[in-house]
């Protein structure tokens, strides 16, 4: 058995050895996916100074956000060691059009902006609630039915059209690879993301705040780093999957 700490640590060494077998001399930021995570677990990673975490299910984010905020706030109160950084929750799923006036508020990052439609959505909600939402357009680069995102060759006509939008900032590209077992199967479809995220930072309507490649999880993060990604999102090397039920208040997650 490994503890939360050495898990943590293990990341960071193997993110900083992806970076150095190709050079790399940029920070790579991990955000910590939360879904298999208890309670406790996070707050040992949040004592630990980590300040990034993403969510995809929208019940169980509302529910562990609020306990983490809280738990941050106890803290300071308590005048105990903790970051003057505030968490940063990045919203990883499919985002439905339902959900987004829950998400938008909780969320410093969004990276599954996947159609004109949902960005339109978010520039109304945003809007309303006076918030600026930045956000990260998915692309589908495998080609995958069961895969949301944008087809690669529509990607630079919704950054044309989120241009209008003046509470929608885009920051950058996500995608996912099809899951394998053996990460070098991810690599053709990471190194077509960093092309196109290139070829994206080269468009006018783009911006200098277009700077976030988010690509890799737990199986393949390595190689997504070693093809330009510097973020990315890593659950199940983090947390314990066998351990999900021990934690000290309870999560559960109905449908919304």
């Amino acid at each position: 058995m490994t503890t939360i700490k050495e898990r943590y640590e293990s990341v960071q060494q193997r993110i900083a050895d992806a970076a150095a077998r190709v050079g790399r001399t940029d920070p790579v930021h991990l955000v910590a996916v939360t879904k298999y995570a208890s309670v406790d677990e996070v707050r040992q990673l949040v004592d630990l100074g980590h300040l990034d975490f993403g969510e995809s299910r929208l019940q169980h984010f509302t529910q562990l956000s609020a306990q983490i905020e809280e738990y941050v706030a106890r803290k300071k109160e308590l005048k105990e060691p903790t970051s003057s950084e505030s968490i940063r929750w990045h919203f990883i799923g499919h985002l439905q059009r339902n959900k987004c006036r829950r998400v938008l508020p909780l969320s410093r990052l969004i990276h599954s902006v996947d159609s004109l439609r949902i960005a339109e959505e978010i520039q109304e909600i945003a809007q309303k609630k006076n918030l600026t939402i930045e956000c990260l357009l998915q692309a589908n680069i495998s080609g995958e039915r069961q895969k949301t995102g944008i087809a690669p060759p529509a990607v630079s006509y919704l950054l044309e059209q989120i241009e209008s939008m003046p509470n929608v900032v885009p920051r950058g590209m996500m995608c996912m690879a099809p899951f394998s077992e053996n990460p070098e199967d991810s690599r053709s479809v990471f190194s077509r993301c960093y092309e196109l995220f290139e070829e994206m930072q080269g468009e006018e309507v783009s911006g200098e705040a277009f700077n976030i490649l988010s690509m890799g999880m737990s199986n393949d993060f390595e190689v997504a780093i070693e093809c330009g990604a510097n973020v990315v999102r890593v659950g199940s090397a983090l947390f314990d999957q066998e351990n999900t039920t021990t934690q000290s208040e309870p999560l559960t997650e109905t449908t919304s």
